[in-house]
């Protein structure tokens, strides 16, 4: 557990009812994260709803100007929106804003943290925020930025010549609109009705997309931009940037990707290996099943199968991989808060 008193660790969540929200409040309690509190914020259409923290009954508050008072860790979780309209108003009340919308990065407005990757790629100095030395707004990247520059991070020493990853996003990385649209679509489909689709603007069930309906906001390419931005923005010549595809997979949870790698001088197959695990990547043993989007539900790491070598190129290798995409990026958040309680106070 990380040194800290909790007695001023009060922890607020901006949009608790998103999947991202609910999925944080409880990797804050499975990992006993030292908060006095934790206060669950909303939109007013969804302040109200009853729900637990810490096994105790209490209700999503609706985001007032007084919401983040006395808090610690301001997590904003929900819709980009709500953080560009309140993050500023958190980081006056002197909280430490952690924001994981990706709104703060687009705008250049936060630094970015993946704890998981400091042995290799060590934390960049953080500037202030707002010209203040001491007011810092942490990233904490989204599952498909985690992955590749996971990816990369670990091939790095290897110099890999070429580097390139097709990501499939699941559907609740739209939260609980694209979950409620592939039900409504697959249940459809299944009975021969039209379907409906306001969030992809397409059929997404039983179907894989390399673009979206033009009426879908954000676009599929917009999105492949945003994750190729904070990719190369992390990595920052440390490591090598891969090229990188989005295809819009019809599954409800967990984020697969396929990676090539190709290197001059090929690594040992373990030494590849050993290079993931020392980043807390879990590789199955040969005779296991591969991991699956079901298989890693729930799990804080990402997980790959054995490292395969291309069968027609010399010095190609293969990996397949998954994560649970809401378990993934709320740990890295939560770990981002416990690297700074574990931080001597300056």
């Amino acid at each position: 557990m990380p040194a800290g008193s909790s007695d001023s660790n009060r922890v607020a969540i901006v949009g608790a009812s998103s999947l991202r929200g609910k999925e944080l409040k409880l990797v804050l309690e499975e990992r006993n994260f030292p908060a006095a509190d934790i206060v669950l914020l909303d939109t007013s259409v969804m302040a109200g709803t009853l729900t637990e923290a810490a096994g105790e009954p209490t209700f999503i508050r609706e985001l007032e100007e007084d919401s983040f008072d006395k808090v610690r860790f301001a997590c904003f979780a929900g819709n980009p929106a709500d953080t560009e309209q309140n993050w500023l108003a958190a980081q006056n009340a002197g909280a430490t804003v952690i924001d994981l919308t990706g709104a703060l990065a687009a705008a250049g407005k936060a630094y970015a943290w993946i704890p998981s990757l400091a042995s290799v790629l060590p934390p960049k100095a953080a500037a202030g925020a707002n010209g203040h030395p001491q007011r810092v707004a942490y990233d904490s990247p989204a599952t498909p930025v985690v992955i590749a520059c996971t990816v990369a991070a670990a091939l790095a020493a290897f110099s890999p010549r070429a580097l390139a990853a097709v990501l499939f996003p699941p559907v609740s990385d739209r939260d609980q609109p694209g979950i409620d649209e592939l039900e409504t679509q697959t249940a459809s489909l299944l009975s021969f009705r039209p379907i409906e689709q306001p969030v992809f603007d397409a059929q997404v069930a039983f179907n894989l997309l390399s673009r979206y309906g033009q009426e879908s906001k954000p676009s599929l390419a917009s999105t492949r931009a945003a994750i190729a931005r904070d990719v190369a923005h992390y990595l920052a010549g440390r490591a090598p940037v891969p090229a990188i595809q989005l295809v819009q997979a019809p599954v409800f949870y967990g984020y697969a990707f396929a990676a090539y790698a190709e290197f001059a001088n090929l690594p040992a197959s373990e030494q590849l290996a050993g290079a993931f695990r020392n980043l807390g990547v879990k590789i199955a043993a040969p005779e296991d099943p591969a991991p699956t989007n079901v298989t890693v539900a729930g799990e804080a790491e990402i997980q790959l199968a054995p490292i395969e070598l291309d069968t027609s190129i010399a010095g190609g290798v293969w990996l397949w991989g998954v994560a649970d995409n809401l378990r993934l990026a709320t740990t890295n958040a939560v770990r981002i808060a416990e690297e700074l309680l574990a931080k001597p106070a300056a």
